[in-house]
């Protein structure tokens, strides 16, 4: 049903919930806010803080899932000092098992009627949250990803820029599609359509996946501007070259596997 001029509502008070998940997910939930955001954390003391306190700030009803995948530096006790305080719902990892990993056991957590995932460095702004999510409250759109190349881009390194722009144009070439960011964060699903697809992937693999599956599943991806100010390895960027290729191998298997 269209829901035209549908209002943003203010930030929801969050329930607690603090628990290590050894394997699979937690219990599933059926109602809750507008916006449910999960953020993977693998050592990320430096900007955790701040990128929570800027999530929060956003004026949308939102659910806020923080999992740390075995950080060994201070985010644990960020996360906790949050849950502690009601910001937040925290999963733990005791083991570093990837990002996909990490997606897949919050959204075990979700309420919240769209999903986004939010990295939790600084390189993608959460102010960005209601341009992302408005064409799917308009009704006009079931999946939106936020193209870092529809907008600003600031300090992508050239190998960065061209590795996205080689598994984008593969995913395009094998699924018929015309996207122009495959591998960006902001990726924002209605919950319906996000827990519909079985996800595997533990690394990596999870953004052509989620991409592959909800394209296969027959929905259409719409694509909005979003700025991007990305960092370098020296300041904890965790994806390297050779993970190019296993994106580029799970593009291929989720286009000719089951």
């Amino acid at each position: 049903m269209r829901r035209k001029g549908w209002p943003f509502r203010s930030p929801a008070t969050i329930v607690v919930r603090y628990q290590v998940c050894e394997s699979g997910v937690p219990e599933s939930h059926s109602d809750g806010p507008v916006l449910a955001v999960l953020i993977p954390v693998f050592n990320e003391e430096a900007t955790l803080r701040t990128l929570i306190e800027r999530v929060v700030a956003v004026p949308v009803s939102k659910q806020i899932i923080a999992i740390d995948d075995g950080s060994s530096d201070g985010s644990p006790a960020i996360l906790a000092e949050l849950a502690r305080e009601g910001v937040i719902e925290t999963i733990i990892h005791p083991e570093n098992r990837g990002k996909g990993a990490a997606i897949r056991s919050g959204l075990g957590l979700v309420r919240g009627e769209i999903v986004i995932v939010q990295d939790a460095d600084l390189e993608y702004d959460p102010g960005q949250f209601p341009s992302l999510i408005e064409p799917i409250v308009g009704g006009d759109a079931t999946v939106v990803f936020g193209s870092r190349f529809r907008g600003t881009t600031h300090q992508m390194s050239r190998w960065h820029w061209f590795g996205n722009h080689f598994v984008t144009s593969a995913f395009n070439l094998l699924y018929g599609t015309r996207l122009t960011d495959m591998e960006t964060c902001y990726k924002a699903v209605r919950r319906e359509a996000m827990l519909g697809i079985s996800l595997e992937s533990d690394r990596w693999g999870i953004d052509p996946e989620i991409t592959a599956k909800l394209v296969r599943a027959g929905h259409t991806i719409v694509e909005v501007p979003v700025d991007y100010s990305g960092r370098d390895f020296g300041d904890g960027k965790k994806l390297r070259w050779k993970d190019g290729f296993a994106v580029l191998g799970a593009i291929i298997r989720y286009r000719f596997g089951d």
